[in-house]
């Protein structure tokens, strides 16, 4: 089956692409950036990759080895004609040592080194590799009654795929991010985070500290794009690896992960507030205050006191990740993450029975089916996610609301 879905998806995308694209032509995906710096092409090129072949419907293996395939042909070329001139106006010393493409020209390059990878590919089809351990995810989103979305997700199943990596260990790999001030802190994160933890040497011996580290460094890489953009915008965000047996949370700020197992909760982590007595302790050692304006802020400014971003209210505002790391035994049922527009308005605790409510609720027949075991495990997991954010906004949220849940077994084991 996994064979002739990849088949039938390379059929079609030569079909759409049978050359490459026109020099001056538009792109048939939109880049994120005007301009972009060499560490910033790798997070970016996989972005609009990926991009582009969901919204063709590829399947995620072979999505991923496309991806991977034609940003290592791009990465071997001399990209020095898509360097972008030398600005006059005066810059911090590491800005001026940095190289800037543009963006539009390299993802063309790109774009096309992929439709290569796809043409070759399907005049000599080769037997994917078998698939990883799959972990199911569902996602559901809103915008609520907030003026603007500024959530971002990513489920990054084929996480090894996407890099390369072949040690024999399985990972997948998934993030939600809770942007303030505007979604491109948020964007940034959901685009970079996950490209600089594949590159942590520490990746498997010790995940704690590659998350830490990787969290970091996309800090202080949105700082640069901050500076150059003048943008202001900050997120918190959570994100999971899970790595063999091993589940790894990695936070900043409110947005959390929780766990599910044979039905019950189980914390992960403590979520980052100004008002937690530690944090609030670690901002008046460094000069700052804790002020309740509406709900706890940070000197009077944000109500985060972590954050990738919010560089005027460094360091009290801090980048610093903490993680956790759990052995799984089997008996895991899910882990969700979410953004605090629903943990602000459902408490962990409520979440195993509003999913056992969902799995138990009658189906639309237009689902395939009118009892949850005739329904496909996709749309009963995307049932789960879109009634749990639609009880979060029942329950009084107003914020933006994000929950992905990642199942850790077969979804009709949860009824029995």
């Amino acid at each position: 089956m996994e064979e002739e879905e990849a088949r039938c998806f390379l059929g079609r995308f030569v079909d759409e692409f049978p050359a490459a694209l026109e020099e001056g032509g538009p792109l048939p995906v939109s880049s994120l950036s005007r301009r972009v710096s060499l560490e910033e092409l790798h997070g970016e090129s996989l972005e609009l990759g990926l991009r582009l072949l969901a919204a063709r419907g590829a399947p995620a293996g072979l999505s991923a080895r496309l991806c991977q395939a034609a940003l290592s042909q791009l990465l071997q070329n001399d990209l020095s004609p898509f360097q972008c001139p030398a600005e006059a106006e005066v810059k911090p010393e590491e800005e001026q040592k940095a190289v800037f493409l543009q963006s539009e020209a390299v993802q063309r390059l790109f774009l096309n080194k992929l439709i290569d990878v796809a043409l070759a590919w399907h005049r000599n089809f080769l037997k994917p590799p078998p698939s990883s351990q799959f972990h199911r995810s569902s996602v559901h989103a809103i915008r609520n009654t907030r003026r603007k979305m500024e959530d971002k997700h990513i489920a990054l199943a084929e996480f090894n795929q996407l890099f390369g990596i072949q040690d024999g260990v399985e990972r997948a790999y998934y993030a939600v991010f809770d942007g303030h001030g505007g979604v491109d802190a948020a964007v940034y994160a959901a685009t970079h985070l996950h490209v600089a933890l594949s590159k942590q040497e520490t990746l498997q011996s010790d995940t704690d500290t590659a998350f830490k580290t990787a969290f970091k460094h996309t800090d202080n890489m949105f700082r640069g794009k901050a500076n150059r953009e003048r943008l202001r915008s900050g997120t918190t965000g959570v994100a999971v690896l899970i790595q063999g047996q091993e589940l790894t949370v990695a936070w900043l700020g409110d947005s959390q992960a929780m766990l599910v197992r044979k039905g019950l909760a189980v914390t992960l982590m403590d979520p980052h507030k100004p008002e937690r007595e530690d944090e609030k302790q670690r901002i008046e050692d460094l000069g700052g205050c804790i002020t309740f304006m509406g709900c706890w802020r940070v000197n009077g400014t944000y109500a985060v006191s972590r954050a990738i971003g919010d560089f005027d209210q460094k360091p009290y505002v801090s980048g610093d990740a903490d993680c956790s790391t759990i052995q799984l035994l089997g008996d895991e049922d899910y882990v969700l993450l979410a953004c605090d527009g629903f943990f602000d308005a459902v408490k962990p605790s409520l979440v195993p029975s509003l999913v056992l409510d969902a799995l138990q609720q009658p189906y639309d027949p237009e689902g395939g089916g009118d009892t949850p075991l005739k329904q496909s495990e996709e749309i009963i997991g995307l049932r789960i996610a879109r009634h749990l954010v639609n009880h979060a906004r029942d329950a009084g949220s107003s914020d933006n609301i994000t929950v992905m849940l990642v199942f850790l077994r077969p979804l009709k084991q949860l009824l029995s």
